[in-house]
């Protein structure tokens, strides 16, 4: 089965000066897949020179006028902007000439965009964004929703857990993952009426629940997966890229004091160097918005060549698990 990603070659901060070569890195590593760019075509075509011969002819590219920007309204982005090359990335997808869509660029853009365009699966009432943060184990912890959805019902999150179940068993190979529902405290009695009711849930559903988890947790790899509202979500994933980037400069900084501490970073140089790469997001970057009638990954807007690859492998590796057709297929299940 050949996959083909759909581009949004100009979102995020630096556009095709990462996400082209990013697609040249990922086509030289899947020999079965394709890219469709989406963009100014002239930018476009004069960065691909930098792939081989080969690689070009397995590049298409469309043209789109606009370009979503950061900071632009959702309103801006779904309606004034009709050829932004995010949206013209998305009907790719949505007209069946591409198996999944990248974008870097607006997250509240992307989903209202992709909501829009390609609409919810049966049985699931909202979509959802979920990420892998790095935790002790070396391997990450799914946690959702990141922020599309700020207020939550039990139903909600007993969906948010169902999607994210069908996607580390296809997509992870994980065939029973663990989940965690994010509370206040592991006991039964502690945490809010939705908390509580949506812990009852999970108990009488089909799937791993392992029970409630704290925010430690996810950085200890308790469970494989930890569900919680988006309002929560979004502030757990900035708190702990806040934390990272500080820790980061403070270690950097105590090694720059003065000629004695410098030779020690330099001692330190290969075990510092090995604890960076356990928790470089880099490494997990590719959001996956769960529940929608397409495979949509959200790249982070600041990823670098080597982020945005992996967020394309991201892509790959659900469109070729067939990942929104097994969510379907669960959920017409449950709804029979």
């Amino acid at each position: 089965m050949s996959v083909t990603l759909a581009v949004d070659a100009m979102g995020g901060d630096h556009g095709v000066s990462v996400t082209i070569p990013a697609c040249c890195d990922f086509l030289q590593e899947h020999p079965d897949a394709m890219v469709i760019a989406v963009g100014d075509p002239k930018l476009l075509n004069e960065a691909i020179k930098q792939c081989n011969a080969e690689m070009l002819t397995r590049f298409e590219i469309i043209g789109a006028t606009e370009i979503v920007l950061m900071d632009d309204p959702i309103e801006v982005a779904l309606r004034r902007k009709k050829d932004s090359s995010m949206r013209v990335a998305i009907t790719q997808v949505q007209e069946g000439k591409a198996d999944a869509v990248i974008s870097a660029g607006n997250t509240g853009a992307l989903m209202a965009i992709s909501r829009y365009l390609l609409k919810t699966l049966d049985g699931i009432d909202r979509p959802a964004i979920a990420t892998a943060i790095p935790n002790e184990l070396g391997k990450g912890t799914t946690v959702l929703d990141l922020g599309a959805n700020a207020d939550c019902e039990p139903i909600h999150l007993l969906q948010f857990a169902q999607m994210a179940d069908v996607m580390l068993r296809v997509v992870n190979g994980n065939p029973s993952p663990s989940i965690g529902l994010l509370n206040i405290g592991e006991e039964v009695i502690k945490g809010n009426d939705v908390v509580k009711q949506t812990a009852e849930l999970l108990r009488q559903s089909n799937l791993n629940f392992y029970g409630n988890v704290e925010g430690n947790d996810i950085f200890k790899g308790t469970t494989d997966i930890v569900v919680c509202d988006g309002f929560v979500g979004n502030v757990v994933l900035k708190a702990s890229e806040g934390l990272a980037k500080m820790m980061s400069g403070m270690i950097r900084e105590e090694f720059s004091r003065s000629l004695l501490t410098k030779l020690m970073g330099l001692a330190a140089l290969l075990p510092l160097g090995r604890v960076r790469k356990r928790v470089d997001h880099r490494r997990y970057n590719g959001a996956v918005l769960l529940g929608l009638r397409g495979c949509v990954i959200k790249s982070h807007g600041s990823a670098d060549r080597f982020a945005f690859k992996i967020a394309l492998d991201r892509a790959y590796d659900a469109a070729k698990n067939r990942m929104v057709d097994k969510i379907a297929e669960t959920f017409g299940m449950r709804s029979a």
